[in-house]
């Protein structure tokens, strides 16, 4: 009888089995450009590694699956995927956005979309009747981030993809922060989803990696040719690594959550902790300190954590979303938006949680005395 196995098997068990020939458990790096024709008209199914990798093949298949989708691509970075997704988009047609972005996210949209004729909106998807009223004649998709980086506030995803639905919309949903372990948006209705893979899927810091996934075979058809036809592809070393990383995701994604709550848990009874961000699931949070003049000797204090880009690794790593992720984002508009200079986002990894309690309260300890705030 045939077995459908639970997610977390399905993620140990990507790519085995994959090579009949030696049986290899680990599914082979395949490296080549080009591939073998026996005859004209005849084809192994691998032509040439821009169009298909034996490799990236096995990565596409497992996040593809793993979402609930069919058609799964991996592109060279989560912004190369992003600007897979807004290829599908003519001049004259709109976007509506999360307010609160990604910055990367937000410059492209604002520097780059605008120049090809493609306008973006913005507007808090948690309003759903804001979001309805933002709704134009050209208006195309819905493109939400929960939960957002870095305020990481939710969106009700089943509502906002009927609202799609009965404008005709796509629902883009970025799930970069919960992973499909914690969150399937094409359950809720979206039509695409996509993956800054960087993050939690490789978990390691140590590749840069996009994925998309949807259920439908028009739009599986429109990005392949997409991503095929721009060369936005992620290298044969890269996907094995992303699929080792993914591999242990399950067990990973389990520890940033208990590290997370543990360190929420210390942060909200802080005296120098204003307010404390934190959606409940997942291994992100956000703070704010009672004052800007805390946030550089809080970062220069860090002694486990560290004060770096980034999130989802297995190392806990402390942003300055103000000068870092959200440099790009007008002053007056980041601040409007919430992402004040007081702001601080936590992606906590999966070291001891006592060890990374300490080392924040330390640092805290420390930009207290060195400021007298």
């Amino acid at each position: 009888m045939e077995r459908t196995y639970t997610k977390e098997t399905k993620l140990v068990q990507s790519g085995n089995r994959r090579d009949k020939r030696t049986g290899a458990v680990n599914a082979p790096i395949y490296m080549s450009t080009a591939f073998e024709h026996t005859g004209v008209g005849e084809s192994t199914g691998y032509d040439y590694a821009r169009t298909g990798n034996p490799t990236r093949e096995v990565l596409e298949e497992t996040i593809a699956e793993l979402e609930g989708g069919t058609h799964g691509f991996a592109c060279s970075s989560g912004m190369a995927a992003i600007q897979a997704v807004l290829s599908l988009f003519s001049q004259g047609d709109e976007i509506i956005a999360s307010v609160d972005l990604y910055g990367g996210t937000y410059r492209l949209f604002r520097q780059y979309w605008p120049q090809w004729g493609v306008d973006v909106r913005y507007v808090d998807p948690r309003d759903l009747q804001a979001v309805e009223q933002a709704i134009e004649k050209n208006t195309k998709a819905l493109f939400i981030e929960t939960p957002t980086n870095p305020l990481m506030q939710e969106a009700d995803l089943d509502a906002l993809s009927q609202l799609a639905k009965e404008h005709d919309l796509l629902m883009i949903v970025d799930n970069t922060f919960y992973t499909p372990l914690l969150q399937r948006p094409i359950e809720f209705g979206a039509d695409i989803v996509i993956h800054s893979a960087t993050k939690y899927l490789g978990g390691h810091n140590d590749v840069v990696a996009g994925l998309v996934v949807t259920d439908d075979d028009v739009l599986g058809e429109h990005l392949f040719n997409i991503q095929n036809g721009i060369g936005m592809t992620l290298g044969a070393f890269d996907s094995w690594l992303l699929v080792r990383g993914m591999k242990t995701l399950a067990l990973r994604m389990e520890k940033h959550q208990q590290n997370a709550h543990a360190v929420w848990e210390m942060l909200k009874k802080h005296s120098l902790v204003t307010e404390v961000l934190y959606p409940g699931k997942g291994g992100m949070l956000s703070f704010k300190v009672q004052d800007e003049k805390l946030v550089d000797p809080l970062l220069r204090h860090l002694r486990l954590v560290t004060f770096a880009e980034s999130l989802g690794g297995v190392e806990s790593l402390m942003t300055y979303p103000s000068v870092q992720t959200h440099a790009d984002i007008p002053e007056n508009v980041r601040i409007k938006n919430g992402v004040t200079n007081e702001l601080m986002r936590l992606s906590c990894g999966i070291e001891n949680h006592e060890d990374i309690i300490a080392d924040i309260e330390w640092a805290l300890q420390e930009a207290e005395r060195k400021t007298q705030v």
